[in-house]
Order: C-alpha cells, then structure tokens, then sequence
C-alpha cells in the first residue's frame, strides 16, 4: 500500500492509498462535499448541487420547525428562495468517522455569512455524510442579533 502526505494546519499526516489518515477510519471526504455544496448553491448550479446530497437527504430548521424529506424537493426549496441571496463560507470544522465506531458517520459544521439584497446574516449547519460522502442530514440555525444585558461592559469589547 502506498501512501502520501497532506499538509494540515497542524502539521503534516500521512494519507494512504485509500484515503485515510493514520489511525482514522476512511473518509469521504464530508468537508469537500459541503464546500461544494456551498459553492454550487451559491453559483445556482441546480444539478451540482444535487449531487452532494443523498436521494433521501433530510434537511431541518428547528427554530421554524420545518423539515423537507428528499434531494428534489430540497434542491427545489433552495432553487425557489426568494431575493438575490448569496453565501460565503466564514468556518468549517469536519470530524471524521473514528475507528472502530460501526455505523458512525462523517459529521461537518460550517458558520457561512449570507446576504439577501442588503440584510446580512449568519447561518450554522450541521452535516451529516452517508457512506458515499454525499450529504444526508442537514439542520440549520440562523441566528439573530440582539444587544446584550447591561452591566457588563467592564468585561467585554465590542466590535
């Protein structure tokens, strides 16, 4: 088996052959498919962006309690979201499969920045892999900006 390196933030780690790091379980490469997710949603290309997700995708925004089942009519609900939204990727943190844990799945965050016209937000999701590295589960939070309690402006900055 051969093997190559990868740099990292952290250093360098060996690859194998068959794309797994040392001591990790092999990988999809999660991280990949939800910068492609976001690429491709915000580029408007319907068809590559179906192609991160799995044909039974689950897609939830507890704070509306919405849920859509399915890679149609989620690629149908991004495709139909009203105003000239964009995206922009501010962090993602991948956590890949650990060994020797049947059944666990890749699991991805990212805190992407979105504008609709001139509002701004900022969107948390949580992404889950199937076996095939294409997305299964998503759930979104959109938090939103409030002023913070009195009294403490002593300990804080703000910015």
């Amino acid at each position: 088996m051969t093997s190559t390196t990868r740099k990292t933030a952290t250093g360098t780690t060996a690859v194998t052959a068959a794309g797994t790091t040392a001591g990790t379980a092999p990988s999809t490469d999660l991280r990949g498919t939800v910068e492609r997710f976001w690429a491709t949603a915000e580029g408007r290309d319907w068809a590559a962006f179906a192609e991160t997700l799995a044909e039974d995708v689950v897609y939830e925004l507890p704070q509306t309690r919405e849920r859509i089942r399915g890679r149609e009519r989620y690629v149908e609900f991004n495709r139909e979201y009203p105003g000239d939204w964009h995206a922009r990727i501010e962090r993602i943190v991948a956590e890949p499969r650990q060994p020797g844990q049947p059944g666990q799945r890749e699991q991805v965050v990212s805190w992407t920045h979105v504008t609709v016209g001139l509002e701004e937000m900022y969107a948390i999701s949580f992404f889950t892999g199937d076996e095939d590295g294409r997305i299964v589960a998503i759930t979104d939070f959109w938090p939103e900006p409030y002023e913070p309690p009195a009294g403490r402006e002593h300990l804080v900055e703000r910015y």
